[in-house]
Formats: structure tokens, sequence, C-alpha cells
């Protein structure tokens, strides 16, 4: 299985890339894993929030393929463990997805072409983090996810 992080916007946090870059690296040694970054939409404060949303929905909807299997994170996902996280990845492997994509989406959410496209919401918190730390967040996560599946000893329970 491949995993796909699709971002909306640059990560202009130095430290947070060098921390990204480094759970990319250990990330590698148990699945392919590709990040792509959508740039944020041009004179975006002259658009209405429905048209941000329907113009990066377009840009998210442009990187899938009619393979893909798509889960949104979203404030309004189903909320893991990182164990049940772990036992998420493991049957989407088992049902022979052959790449799974993350989404993080604009500052206003998704269009609605984008949730009728996806087959799942996670969300990481109840609390909010700027986009640039969730991809922190969700990258060390499938990390860990696969350190739990492989019994290895980064996840403490």
């Amino acid at each position: 299985m491949n995993i796909k992080l699709l971002a909306i916007g640059k990560t202009d946090n130095k430290e947070l890339q060098t921390l990204m870059n480094d759970y990319i690296k250990r990330l590698s040694f148990y699945v392919k894993f590709d990040m792509e970054i959508i740039a944020d939409i041009k004179n975006a404060k002259n658009l209405s929030e429905a048209q941000q949303k329907q113009k990066e929905g377009e840009l998210i909807l442009s990187k899938l393929s009619p393979t893909d299997f798509l889960i949104l994170l979203d404030e309004k996902g189903k909320e893991f463990t990182s164990v049940g996280f772990a036992d998420e990845l493991q049957k989407r492997m088992n049902a022979g997805i052959k790449t799974l994509v993350f989404v993080i989406g604009g500052p206003y959410g998704f269009s609605d072409d984008v949730y009728q496209q996806a087959k799942g919401k996670i969300s990481l918190s109840k609390m909010t983090f700027s986009h640039q730390m969730i991809r922190l967040f969700v990258i060390e996560q499938l990390y860990r996810g696969f350190t739990i599946l492989r019994n290895e000893p980064y996840h403490h329970q």
C-alpha cells in the first residue's frame, strides 16, 4: 500500500518542516509515503468561503486517481487512539487498497464534491491546530501506527 498526504498551502515554519522530514524518513522504512502540497488559492481574500472551498476542492480532486481511498482530516471525523488508528491502517492494507490518501483541507474545510468522494473522515482532536502542525501530527501518527503493527518499542501503553 502507498500512502499520500495532500495539504493546502506550504509549510513556512522551518522547524516543523525539519520534524516532518524526520518522520517522513522514518516512515519510509514501512511504507511508500508521499506528501503533496497544493498551492494556496491566489486572491483568496477576494473569494467567498464557498468559492474558496470549491476551488480548493477542484484542486484536491484533480490530484486523485479513481482507485485512491480518500480519508479527510475533518473536525467531525472519527477519533482514534493510536492503537485504534494502527488497526485501521491494518484493515486498509488487508483490504488491498493501493493508495490511501489523507487530505488536510484549507481553513474552511472541504467542498461538497470532496466530501462525496471521501471514504471516511478522521479527527485528530476536538481542539483546533494550525494546518502546518496537523501535517506533522498525521505523519507522526502514521509512523507510530506502523511501529505498533510491528510491535516495535516506539509506542508505550
